[in-house]
């Protein structure tokens, strides 16, 4: 809205003066500035919502506690967690983005773990955990001499924990002990076996 003076007469003087003085108050403009506002809060919101109700991070770190061999290297290939309670064949588990290597337990000790795989995940219960092993599994005494770890047949599908962890925070960090000295046992003179012992710490 435009407010317009009108010409002022002084009658003290023999001429007058016109004085004009326009002040434009464009409503329009406080309109569509406030509809920006309104527009940017909303989605805003919206997002601050879609982030913090559908998905959380899911982190798998592992470590280890204190055995009497030198080394005791294990081949991870994979990492799966399953959210559904049923047993038949594949249903409720995903694969999690890996980082797919050797890792010898006993450099992960006092305190020191290692990120194996990190999904974003849906806010479910996570029912169990699967490591998924490849052939290059070694131990080390602690005369420097080498042996093949030897993975028994019933765990060569993967070695599963029970987990039942429900996904809440933007974060979730399951830290994993894979317990050498319970799972490493030695049969012989040789002979070295793995029999998985692993807890979430």
């Amino acid at each position: 809205m435009c407010i317009k003076s009108v010409p002022v007469y002084a009658p003290w003087h023999d001429f007058y003066e016109l004085s004009t003085k326009i002040v434009c108050m464009k409503k329009s403009s406080f309109k569509y500035l406030a509809a920006l506002i309104i527009i940017a809060v909303v989605v805003f919101v919206s997002c601050s919502k879609e982030n913090s109700s559908g998905t959380s991070i899911l982190q798998i770190r592992l470590t280890d506690g204190p055995t009497n061999l030198a080394e005791v290297n294990v081949d991870i290939r994979e990492i799966n967690v399953k959210f559904s309670d049923d047993t038949s064949g594949s249903k409720g588990w995903v694969t999690m983005p890996t980082n797919a290597g050797v890792y010898n337990l006993l450099g992960l000790q006092n305190g020191v773990d290692t990120l194996l795989a990190s999904l974003v995940l849906p806010k479910d219960t996570v029912k169990e955990i699967r490591f998924v092993l490849g052939p290059n599994n070694t131990v080390k005494d602690t005369t420097g001499a080498i042996f093949p770890l030897v993975i028994p047949s019933g765990a060569q599908s993967g070695l599963k924990i029970k987990v039942s962890k429900k996904l809440a925070a933007s974060l979730e960090t399951l830290l994993i002990d894979f317990d050498a000295a319970l799972s490493v046992k030695k049969e012989g003179n040789a002979d070295y076996k793995l029999r998985p012992v692993l807890k979430i710490k």
